[in-house]
């Protein structure tokens, strides 16, 4: 009986001392941000504006931010505003060029711009030159069907002042003072036309990341946890989410418990959205693409280039794989990159694992990615053409865009891996997303983003969805609307309903971001409707932001 009276004693005075410390090891956070990259950043900036008081913890599985998707060398890097990429104004059957996906993503953009802008005022970017550059957007073709289209897709875009200043021409002198180098050595024969906008921009999302991190570090309130990967996502009784990781240096084990949770794990996100067990995610499957560019540094070649030349997309390309010879500032250092070229692997990640693919397909998912793969054959057939490209083959692409190109010059990278949206469709079975998808629980508790375009360009206006989505009661409080006003002047407009406030944005973004001012607005000119929603996640065929 004594024996029995010891051992309880034992096992009550274990419970007080080591339970507790158990239970302490669990930290508690307001906002959990997974994975290191421009949108769990833009969150977490904007969360930090709304909600100084609110703890935060981000956790990135490489030993830094701004490694994956985001990194500068992983992606094009264009201020995406429909400025140059001819997938975003389709031709309808009737001829008609429809402009309302370029009017919605112009605008989306324009929010990341007042975005920036205001955090360059606050002090959290610091040089605007360190991530944003003026580049001149520019959509280059040649034949005369693609010439006919590409006029009446600039006489289409005049019907918006979001498009004024843009210029057309099919006069090679005129074109040779724009981008030179595309023009020497080319056929005098050939017909080529033109459009060129020079309020185009170049933009380093990586640098913008960094910046973005770096200042939310020196806040009381924020924690970040690299080399940390998340092995579980559960549901506690209280309606918190417990986070589960694993410190990939020293393998120990922490858990943290969070009242909301985003996932903005790129390529990953999918996967840590199914592991959550909420029934949203089982609607979806995905389907990694790679890609690569022929890249130059060399200064007598990139310093005579200044513009993001699109052109158009091989038959049965994904719009992500657009052609473009592409002015960039990384680093420092201007340099020039032509692609992209497809590439294929089944990791979802550039650092990820072969068996990506593989586990995140499920018994809900696996039809729907039947059902795609044979409704988008061309598609299947311009991967298999992409991957048995030889060198020369892709050379003989670049001159089409630069005929005087030598090979010297030029050496082949491989970018960043990038996962298209396959969504559960109950008459196709299956349907091929081109877009940025927001998906959270119907508690609005924990949020990810899927999907690869138009990506970070859109990255302030896709969060702030995000907000709008699963904090829609403080979104609607004075207090939030205010700051939100404050933050993007234009919020709960449509910019192309209004050519004054057009030109206003653009010359207090233009002066603070340190870009070429804006053109004079005409007013004679009665803007086209645009898409609703302009502040929600682009969605449909868009020119990727990311890797290709």
């Amino acid at each position: 009986m004594l024996k029995k009276s010891y051992l309880a004693l034992l096992g009550f005075v274990f419970s007080l001392l080591v339970l507790p410390a158990q239970a302490a090891d669990v930290k508690k956070v307001d906002v959990l941000l997974v994975g290191g990259g421009i949108m769990s950043a833009t969150l977490g900036v904007w969360l930090n504006e709304l909600e100084p008081g609110w703890t935060m913890e981000m956790v990135e599985r490489l030993d830094g931010v701004a490694k994956e998707s985001s990194n500068g060398w992983n992606n094009a890097g264009t201020g995406h505003s429909a400025l140059a990429e001819l997938n975003y104004t389709p031709e309808n059957k009737d001829g008609k060029v429809e402009i309302a996906k370029a009017i919605e993503i112009n605008e989306a953009f324009q929010i990341s711009r007042q975005f920036w802008s205001w955090q360059v005022k606050n002090n959290v970017l610091k040089n605007p030159r360190s991530f944003i550059n003026s580049t001149p957007h520019m959509s280059f073709v040649w034949g005369d069907d693609n010439i006919k289209y590409l006029k009446k897709r600039y006489e289409a875009l005049q019907a918006s002042p979001l498009f004024r200043g843009m210029q057309y021409s099919e006069d090679p002198e005129q074109i040779k003072k724009w981008v030179p180098l595309m023009m020497e050595g080319r056929a005098a024969n050939q017909r080529i036309g033109a459009t060129w906008t020079p309020i185009g921009t170049d933009v380093n999302f990586g640098e913008i990341t960094r910046q973005f991190v770096g200042h939310l570090q020196t806040l009381p309130n924020f924690s970040l946890k690299l080399s940390s990967e998340v092995q579980d996502i559960t549901r506690n009784a209280d309606g918190t989410w417990r986070i589960s990781y694993k410190n990939l240096k020293d393998g120990s084990s922490v858990q943290t418990d969070a009242k909301f949770v985003f996932i903005g794990a790129g390529g990953g996100a999918l996967r840590l959205l199914q592991k959550s067990g909420i029934p949203e995610a089982k609607e979806y499957a995905a389907f990694p693409v790679g890609g690569s560019f022929l890249v130059t540094d060399n200064p007598a070649i990139a310093e005579r280039h200044l513009a993001k030349a699109y052109g158009k997309a091989s038959v049965g390309a994904p719009p992500m794989s657009v052609p473009h010879l592409d002015t960039r500032v990384l680093d420092g250092k201007r340099v020039i990159l032509f692609g992209p070229f497809a590439t294929f692997s089944t990791k979802f990640l550039k650092e990820g694992s072969y068996f990506d693919l593989f586990s995140s397909t499920t018994t809900h998912n696996v039809w729907p990615m039947v059902k795609v793969g044979v409704e988008q054959y061309p598609l299947v057939e311009y991967l298999a053409g992409q991957l048995m490209l030889s060198d020369d083959d892709r050379f003989k692409a670049l001159q089409e865009y630069f005929p005087d190109a030598k090979k010297e010059d030029w050496r082949l990278w491989q970018a960043g891996q990038r996962v298209q949206i396959i969504k559960r469709d109950e008459k196709k079975g299956g349907e091929l997303r081109l877009g940025t998808e927001v998906v959270s629980a119907k508690d609005g508790s924990i949020a990810g983003l899927l999907g690869a375009s138009p990506g970070a360009s859109t990255a302030a206006p896709i969060m702030l969805s995000v907000l709008e989505r699963v904090f829609k009661d403080k979104v609607a409080t004075p207090a939030w609307q205010a700051k939100i006003r404050q933050i993007v002047p234009s919020y709960g407009t449509k910019l192309n309903d209004s050519p004054d406030q057009v030109f206003q944005e653009w010359t207090y973004t233009s002066q603070i971001l340190q870009l070429t001012p804006p053109p004079a607005i005409d007013r004679t000119v009665t803007p086209q409707p645009a898409a609703s929603g302009s502040t929600k996640p682009v969605k449909g065929n868009a020119a990727s932001d990311m890797a290709l």
